[in-house]
């Protein structure tokens, strides 16, 4: 829902594999995001995680350190509402054994509640970030776009070709989880160089499998240290504006870097030691992309997935087409893959539409819960894929275990009890699901579920005959006008057994009302 201050500040808090980072932004009453206060700490989680599959209590304590730090600035901004500060984890968190302790340890230090982010939701963020920042370039979207972010522990790859996404993909391959497999087999250098090519060389087989052919091809970098190369490489780079780095000169970057022990680097160049850890196994996977996919240069860009936190946190409505139709394609594979009845599907998404549409000043809901009512139109039957009895029970199960692109995991879990509620009994405060949501979303999913009900209602026969033609107040009756039907017991018997719940809500009984022909 759209931020209700005209102008606000927030803060997002990015605890990574060999960093700490705080950008600090303000919310401008269109949503956009204005970053004014950007704050780095190194830090070596991920080295601990890569090799001891936990986190040590020294390197929690440094964490908790920096974050307390952060917590000082926050109050020097006048940010305190915790609604207004989001502290994400990524791989480093996300696969150490003790994370619940190190999540407790946080909170208990500095009040700040870490989310962890899974691969989905990195996906999802990066791609918020890319539209924002490529915009409609022309130049952009013709072919085919390679989004890569090689990170401390993973890489990240998003394939979107004429604005569809064909592949949406995490590698277990990351520039510290590398550094930590050759000092584990304790390699000469030149030993090291022939690991990390091999190692790269694997992921890079694996990805050409998945990505389409295509022509002409753009390769767009993400992250810290392609944007160090660009600014070691280009003089006028900004982070705001994608840059070109002509494959020749990435080449010999990363031939300097690799000639160059950690230290070294560290002394040359100004880096921490974590951050000149990752920076030659990066630019290598780089280097032998860009030769893998036959391009002879790549984009350095300011995408990034903390951009498209911070874009969530403004609450704006996603209103890039091409984001919608992502969602949607998504939400219809899922509908395939689980056999669901897809006229019925279609015709119930669109009755979705159309009630949501015309009851918008009685829900006062945003559009984006248009759009999560459509995609729970679209799923809400999934669960008969499993079993007939108790298929509303399934479909929840079905959606909140499925990869739907471009919803959170709070979106995902609407929709999933949006669906729940499209028959049988309507939200119980002893449903667990239900009752762990805040007031809003409680509101939220009652009042999306009661236009489903309605509008599976007017399928009851899956024939899809009805044709709404109007809807009109009355008092105490919300009457529905449909045409070119001689009998409507079938859907009023629908309507009878469903509109319970839409009268509980919005304080009107449904009537069907037909339309007599001219």
């Amino acid at each position: 829902m759209p931020a209700s201050n005209p102008q606000h500040l927030v803060a997002l808090i990015d605890i990574g594999t060999t960093s700490l980072r705080m950008t600090i932004a303000q919310i401008d009453a269109d949503g956009s995001v204005r970053p004014l206060e950007y704050l780095q700490q190194a830090l070596s989680l991920g080295k601990d995680t890569f090799t001891k599959g936990f986190i040590e209590k020294a390197s929690i304590e440094e964490c908790v350190g920096g974050l307390q730090k952060f917590r000082r600035v926050l109050e020097e901004f006048g940010i305190k509402q915790d609604q207004a500060i989001r502290a994400v984890a990524t791989t480093a968190v996300r696969e150490a054994t003790n994370r619940e302790a190190f999540i407790d340890r946080v909170y208990i230090a500095t009040g700040f509640t870490v989310e962890i982010l899974d691969d989905r939701d990195v996906v999802r963020l990066t791609y918020r970030s890319a539209h924002t920042l490529l915009g409609n370039d022309p130049a952009m979207k013709r072919g085919q776009l390679l989004l890569c972010d090689m990170g401390g522990g993973s890489t990240e790859l998003l394939v979107l070709q004429k604005g569809g996404i064909v592949l949406a993909q995490s590698y277990r391959l990351g520039s510290l989880r590398l550094r930590e497999m050759l000092e584990k087999f304790n390699a000469a250098t030149r030993g090291q160089r022939t690991l990390m090519e091999s190692e790269i060389r694997r992921t890079l087989d694996q990805a050409l499998h998945g990505i389409p052919a295509a022509a002409p091809r753009h390769l767009i970098a993400l992250g810290g240290d392609i944007r160090f190369a660009a600014s070691r490489l280009l003089p006028e780079f900004d982070e705001l504006r994608p840059a070109r780095i002509e494959l020749g000169l990435l080449e010999k970057f990363a031939e300097e870097v690799l000639s160059l022990s950690v230290n070294d680097c560290v002394r040359r160049y100004r880096l921490s030691y974590p951050e000149a850890e990752t920076l030659a196994p990066n630019l290598l996977f780089f280097a032998r992309f860009c030769r893998a996919l036959g391009v002879r240069s790549l984009i350095a860009s300011g995408i990034s997935m903390q951009h498209g936190a911070l874009l969530e946190m403004s609450k704006s409505e996603p209103s890039d087409e091409d984001f919608r139709y992502q969602i949607h394609s998504s939400a219809w594979e899922i509908a395939k893959k689980y056999r669901a009845d897809e006229a019925h599907a279609a015709y119930v998404e669109r009755l979705c539409g159309i009630l949501f549409t015309r009851l918008v000043e009685e829900h006062r809901l945003s559009p984006w819960y248009g759009v999560l009512l459509s995609v729970a139109a679209i799923l809400h039957d999934t669960g008969m894929y499993l079993s007939a009895r108790s298929h509303h029970k399934h479909s929840m199960y079905l959606i909140q275990n499925s990869d739907l692109f471009g919803l959170s995991r709070s979106d995902i879990t609407l929709v999933a009890l949006v669906a729940r509620y499209h028959r049988r009994t309507t939200p119980k405060a002893v449903h667990a699901e239900y009752a762990a949501l805040s007031r809003e979303d409680r509101l939220a999913v009652a009042k999306l579920a009661a236009i489903l009900r309605v509008a599976d209602a007017l399928d009851r026969s899956h024939s899809q005959r009805i044709a709404v033609v109007d809807c009109r107040r009355e008092k105490g009756r919300f009457v529905i006008v449909v045409k070119n039907v001689e009998d409507l017991s079938i859907e009023q018997l629908g309507v009878a057994s469903k509109g319970d719940m839409f009268e509980e809500v919005y304080g009107r009984s449904v009537v069907l009302e037909k339309k007599e022909n001219a």
